[in-house]
């Protein structure tokens, strides 16, 4: 399977950064073709509700920026993983603008599953964040293939690590 990891994590060496990089081996590991991307580090601006996507764009964004080199991936991906650090009671900012920017295609063709990694160190964070994902899955009409979250001494243990690895296998 083709998977998508749009890791969120400004921090390299961060919790959600390892989170994604555990995905990632492990899913390599069960034979899955695999691309990690740190959208943290691209500059990818939010939707400007033009509707230019649906109207002289034909499905194609009329911001040309390095979202650009995500609409391939997502295009071709089966399996897209969601991680991020959860700051202040819903996903972060830095995976925000690569959602709200599939607005134009709607929902990736090939998109059959989703899994959602996330971090934080304040309890009680994550019921946004959740409600967020499972709508996505639900437009989107696709699988909710699980959830991994990671509190304050849970981050970067091996109980998480095989959390991860437990979802990996249930794709």
């Amino acid at each position: 399977m083709k998977i998508l990891i749009l890791q969120a994590s400004p921090r390299a060496k961060g919790n959600t950064a390892w989170m994604a990089q555990e995905f990632k081996n492990a899913a390599e590991a069960a034979g899955h073709q695999v691309t990690l991307v740190n959208v943290s580090h691209k500059k990818i601006a939010g939707c400007l509700a033009c509707e230019y996507c649906h109207t002289k764009g034909e499905g194609a964004c009329i911001q040309k920026d390095d979202m650009q080199e995500l609409y391939p991936l997502m295009a071709e991906t089966e399996v897209l993983v969601l991680a991020a650090p959860v700051y202040y009671f819903t996903l972060c900012a830095q995976i925000q603008a690569p959602i709200q920017r599939m607005y134009c295609v709607n929902k990736p063709a090939q998109v059959k599953k989703m899994a959602l990694l996330m971090s934080s160190y304040s309890p009680g964070v994550y019921t946004g964040a959740m409600a967020e994902y499972k709508d996505i899955c639900n437009y989107w009409n696709v699988a909710d293939a699980g959830v991994v979250t990671a509190m304050n001494d849970e981050q970067k243990t091996d109980e998480t690590k095989s959390k991860i690895v437990a979802l990996v296998n249930n794709l």
